[in-house]
């Protein structure tokens, strides 16, 4: 006789139980399960201990306040009020480049050369030499040039000094203390700045090695012995150029040059044993260059064609 008892599946326990029915896919397991509600945020807790008692000290400040520069004008000049400071302009009060700076500080406060020129009778030009020839001797006292060669400019310098404007601090102390050993003027001054000037760039040019870039002399011996070789030999501008080389020639090398030029020196179609006024005068045409723009070749066509011409 059956009974509920019997009709109970017999299992053992030390085998595994497997039932087609127990076994669901994924999916459908998952989407039976019972929904989980999100787990509140965990916070942490900060310790005030974490904290220092004492904080670190500052670190030193990167950068300095603003200092605003010192001021340009000489310090008896500084308190002046505008009528004080066009005032000493007027009268010319002080030396030179002791007021020169004052033209500046007015043109900060709204004057303009013109109205500078209409009130002090200083006109835009002389105003314009005045700071930058106060500027150059500004150059020369930082570079610790000597002062007895700065005395020389006290008065009436500015001329000179503002036609060396454009050399470097170096060539113009060099510049100053032969201005100031010749006696030079304005137009030697601006002789002498051009002459150093224009060195460097010459140094395709025959005898440029044996001429001394650091003696302004020798400078000046260049310039004149360069346009002494331009002329024609023999000439007198040629004889006037050479001779004024030599005279302003410093160094040995550059002594032994000029004369060189100026004893036997020859134009190379006279040692070649030809006649200087048969020289064959060939002209150069320049052209622009829009002309030879758009060119992919350039042709040369013969200038003059040789005939034989029969006896």
């Amino acid at each position: 006789m059956l009974s509920s008892t019997s009709l109970k599946p017999f299992i053992n326990p030390k085998v595994p139980f497997f039932s087609p029915f127990l076994i669901q896919t994924p999916s459908l397991l998952s989407s039976h399960l019972p929904f989980s509600p999100p787990k509140p945020p965990s916070f942490k807790r900060i310790s005030a201990t974490l904290i220092p008692a004492n904080p670190p000290p500052q670190q030193q400040q990167l950068y300095q306040p603003f200092r605003p520069p010192s001021s340009p004008l000489p310090p008896k000049f500084r308190s002046l009020d505008t009528p004080g400071r066009l005032e000493v302009l007027t009268n010319r009060l002080g030396l030179w480049f002791e007021y020169a700076p004052l033209i500046p500080s007015l043109f900060k406060e709204g004057f303009t050369p013109p109205s500078i020129e209409e009130i002090t009778g200083i006109s835009g030009v002389e105003q314009n030499r005045l700071i930058v020839a106060s500027q150059v001797r500004d150059s020369l006292v930082q570079s610790n040039t000597d002062e007895e060669l700065l005395s020389f400019f006290d008065t009436g310098g500015a001329e000179l000094l503002y036609e060396i404007r454009l050399l470097s601090v170096s060539q113009r102390a060099e510049a100053v203390r032969y201005i100031v050993e010749n006696l030079l003027d304005a137009k030697g001054a601006q002789v002498l700045a051009r002459a150093i000037k224009d060195f460097p760039r010459r140094q395709m040019d025959k005898g440029w090695s044996s001429f001394d870039y650091g003696l302004p002399g020798d400078c000046l011996s260049f310039m004149y012995y360069r346009q002494g070789r331009e002329h024609r030999n023999p000439s007198e501008e040629r004889t006037d150029s050479l001779t004024q080389a030599l005279e302003l020639a410093v160094s040995e090398s550059a002594r032994n040059e000029v004369l060189r030029e100026l004893e036997g020196g020859k134009d190379e179609t006279e040692e070649k044993g030809g006649d200087l006024g048969a020289r064959v005068r060939v002209p150069v045409v320049r052209m622009k260059l829009g002309e030879v723009a758009e060119a992919s070749s350039v042709v040369f066509l013969p200038v003059v064609k040789r005939r034989r011409v029969s006896s």
